[in-house]
């Protein structure tokens, strides 16, 4: 009863993460079409780790922001920005249930560059639910009409994250997470910022409000995922996490019109199975 409990609020903490999520990716969407994707991304940064702040003076002087792998750090930092690049701009060009879509590809790469740089040798059965995912993600993105810019950037985003996520793996071997969200919030604002000297626009009233509520559904995102997979294995929750999609598409239709065609939902099908078939293959293997 007790880790039925418990699987049951982890699904529930994914599920509002997820929402969180597809709140932020609307708010994206919408403040885009006004301000530089840039600026958006350097204010999705600075407003996370303001609200971070609170939680680094909590933990004063119970673990040191110092870090003896500042290289793995900047790694991160440089994968997750240029993933939340690709994300931002695949939300301002594309349909909003697209790009949560294209962004929930990462576990499809996650197999090639384990390979390549962890030296680890996925099954047979994950380069087949690799397959499948990639034969969903041609019929969402349609190559006979839709195979834009935008899509292409929601894929290369989906390669970075698998590329930050792999590398928090690595940090996670010495590193609290305290100090891994910390260093890649800080690195993605200073990073954010260079641009953002010849491109900035001032927001109005409307929009810092907008601002201010992407970085909170976007911290509060973090924070119910990280709780939520600490509830429940991941290979059981893993199915909630492309509620996104779903709430995306709620939002797409509420505010933009956005309507699904079929192509989109068997495709939406075969990426959530293979990215669910690929994550319990490789907790299989390492266990």
């Amino acid at each position: 009863m007790f880790y039925r409990q418990n699987f049951l609020l982890g699904a529930g903490l994914i599920l509002l993460s997820e929402l969180c999520f597809a709140t932020m990716g609307a708010l994206v969407k919408h403040l885009t079409g006004a301000l530089p994707v840039v600026e958006v991304a350097f204010m999705r940064g600075l407003f996370g780790l303001l609200l971070l702040l609170p939680l680094l003076w909590r933990q004063a002087g119970k673990q040191t922001l110092a870090t003896r792998v500042p290289w793995l750090h900047l790694q991160r930092t440089m994968l997750g920005v240029l993933a939340l690049y690709c994300f931002f701009y695949a939300l301002s060009r594309l349909p909003l249930a697209d790009g949560m879509l294209l962004k929930m590809t990462s576990p499809l790469f996650m197999p090639m560059i384990a390979a390549l740089w962890l030296g680890e040798r996925p099954r047979v059965e994950v380069w087949l639910a690799v397959g499948i995912g990639f034969l969903g993600v041609a019929l969402v993105v349609e190559p006979s009409g839709r195979l834009a810019p935008a899509a292409l950037a929601g894929l290369a985003g989906g390669l970075f994250a698998a590329g930050a996520k792999v590398t928090v793996r690595r940090l996670a071997r010495s590193e609290p997470t305290l100090r891994i969200v910390f260093w890649f919030s800080l690195g993605m604002v200073a990073a954010t910022a260079v641009p953002l000297l010849w491109q900035w626009r001032m927001p109005d009233a409307g929009q810092w409000m907008g601002l201010g509520l992407m970085g909170l559904f976007g911290t509060l995102g973090q924070l119910f995922l990280t709780r939520g997979y600490g509830l429940a294995a991941a290979s059981r929750i893993a199915p909630f996490t492309y509620a996104s999609v779903v709430f995306g598409a709620g939002y797409g239709f509420l505010f933009w019109n956005e309507t699904l065609d079929g192509g989109f939902v068997t495709g939406a099908l075969f990426i959530g199975l293979a990215g669910v078939l690929a994550l319990r293959l490789r907790q299989e293997a390492e266990a």
